[in-house]
């Protein structure tokens, strides 16, 4: 799809790709384009590559970037809500069910980071964002340099 040995680079063909869309009117403004994931998966580039290619459309004046809700078409006063949850929220309610159903046992480990890493394809701060939601929720523990345990059925969320 993308020529990776030609004068262009592959984030500017990815960029052009994305405006393209936007010029076409299949991206409006308001509208989200894909996460640095989303383009990791979908294009097969590294993280840094994605990032660049967000960083060329904002240069451009094509997008903006909202802090924590992602990266939408147009000058940033208009962005539609998100249609689905943040990919670390997705990964903490899958767990979370997993501790429910108790495959997952109290006072036991959950999945490593980097297995949690490789299993959904994602960087290692959204895991750690994951963990930190299920601890913030009360599914799970924390001991440095040990691990991230399952908490007490006690301390899960009450319904």
């Amino acid at each position: 799809m993308f020529d990776r040995e030609g004068p262009v680079p592959v984030y500017k063909q990815i960029a052009e790709l994305i405006h393209a869309q936007i010029r076409h009117g299949e991206l409006i403004e308001g509208d989200a384009i894909p996460s640095e994931a989303e383009m990791e998966a979908e294009y097969g580039v590294a993280r840094a590559t994605a990032r660049r290619v967000t960083r060329e459309l904002r240069e451009l004046g094509l997008v903006q970037t909202q802090p924590g809700l992602g990266t939408f078409v147009g000058d940033g006063t208009v962005y539609r809500p998100r249609r689905r949850p943040l990919l670390y929220e997705e990964m903490a309610k899958e767990i979370a069910e997993r501790i429910e159903r108790r495959e997952l046992k109290t006072n036991r480990p959950i999945p490593s980071e980097k297995s949690l890493m490789q299993q959904w394809g994602v960087a290692k701060a959204t895991v750690r964002q994951a963990v930190k939601f299920l601890r913030d929720q009360g599914y799970v523990f924390t001991v440095p340099h040990r691990g991230t345990y399952v908490s007490s059925p006690e301390n899960w969320p009450k319904d």
